[in-house]
């Protein structure tokens, strides 16, 4: 899918690919985040051939004019969880209604893992 609007421009398409990549760009510079993670089966797969993926542990959901986005993230450890979270969220926001002119109805945020000390 992708989202669609129309302006004085002309028409502009934005898929949810390159969403994706916005939202996986700007969770990875917030801070408490160590690592996107993959939840679908195409994403492992490319990780197991080493292939960089942009849109890692990122879905993209578009349903008319609202965007929906969950992340899959690992978070540093000794972070506050919900205060990372709410910090991910109200970016990845931002960022991707300024990058698409659209409204982001949702940001869900599933923290998967949070590795200890050593395992960094």
């Amino acid at each position: 899918m992708a989202v669609n609007t129309l302006n004085s421009y002309g028409r502009i398409s934005i898929t949810d690919e390159c969403i994706a990549v916005v939202a996986g760009n700007t969770a990875r510079e917030c801070y408490g985040v160590v690592k996107m993670v993959n939840r679908n089966f195409f994403g492992a797969i490319a990780e197991l051939f080493n292939k960089e993926n942009k849109s890692k542990g990122v879905i993209v959901d578009t349903r008319g004019d609202k965007i929906y986005i969950d992340l899959h993230v690992m978070m540093k450890y000794g972070v506050s969880i919900p205060a990372v979270a709410q910090s991910l969220k109200a970016a990845v926001k931002y960022d991707v209604e300024k990058f698409t002119g659209m409204i982001v109805a949702t940001v869900n945020v599933n923290v998967i893992g949070v590795p200890l000390p050593e395992d960094i």
